[in-house]
């Protein structure tokens, strides 16, 4: 499925009330006071405008998403709601926007699953974050390799599964773009989703002065 297909099947759900999360990364997150965050995959902004109360008026959120459709509702219920302190930007995760250290912390909810260089999006990540920032992602991995029919099945891909990648794969990919450290601070016993089993999990690791995007 390319990048057009997966937009125009997300585009839909901007205004429907279902939840496309799969874990809880902000409550996880230990945000705090005057940080900078971003929230990859940001949907209609939930996430973010909790962020920007945690953070407060001197911190600051950026909402990510590759759907105008989501882009436009995050934006209407930020300024119904008179918060500031925030902006969403379309954009592809695989190219973001943003200026080099510029996140105390990242976060993101069964996204990154979605996106096909998974590398790419984890040195986007290494990137973005200052010397000490961390990430917080909850996402699912899976126990085998999904089988290549349904990569690009549009109901697989909406279901949050079809882009899986097992967990030795998904740590392997961190830890190459220079995370040395990686915490699972939740893990879900292998559950069936479409024609596969996952496990949700959140992760969380640090970028140290150590670290090397390699």
């Amino acid at each position: 499925m390319d990048t057009k297909e997966i937009v125009g099947r997300y585009s839909a759900l901007a205004q429907e009330t279902c939840c496309l999360s799969c874990g809880g990364a902000v409550d996880k997150s230990e945000a705090r006071l005057n940080e900078v965050c971003i929230d990859l995959g940001s949907g209609r902004g939930t996430d973010v405008l909790r962020l920007a109360e945690i953070v407060g008026e001197n911190g600051f959120v950026y909402g990510v998403d590759v759907t105008a459709e989501m882009i436009r509702k995050a934006e209407t219920t930020a300024a119904k709601m008179g918060v500031d302190n925030v902006k969403f930007i379309q954009a592809d995760l695989e190219h973001i926007p943003l200026e080099d250290e510029i996140a105390n912390l990242i976060v993101s909810n069964c996204t990154l699953n979605h996106v096909s260089n998974k590398l790419r999006v984890w040195q986007e990540i290494f990137r973005l974050l200052k010397n000490g920032g961390r990430f917080v992602i909850s996402d699912i991995y899976s126990r085998f390799p999904v089988p290549e029919e349904y990569a690009n099945d549009p109901v697989a891909v909406s279901e949050c599964w079809a882009g899986a990648i097992t967990k030795n794969e998904y740590l392997k990919i961190i830890r190459q773009v220079g995370f040395k450290e990686i915490r699972i601070l939740e893990e879900s016993n292998p559950y069936p989703k479409g024609e596969i089993e996952v496990s949700s999990f959140t992760i969380t690791g640090i970028k140290d002065e150590f670290s090397c995007c390699c």
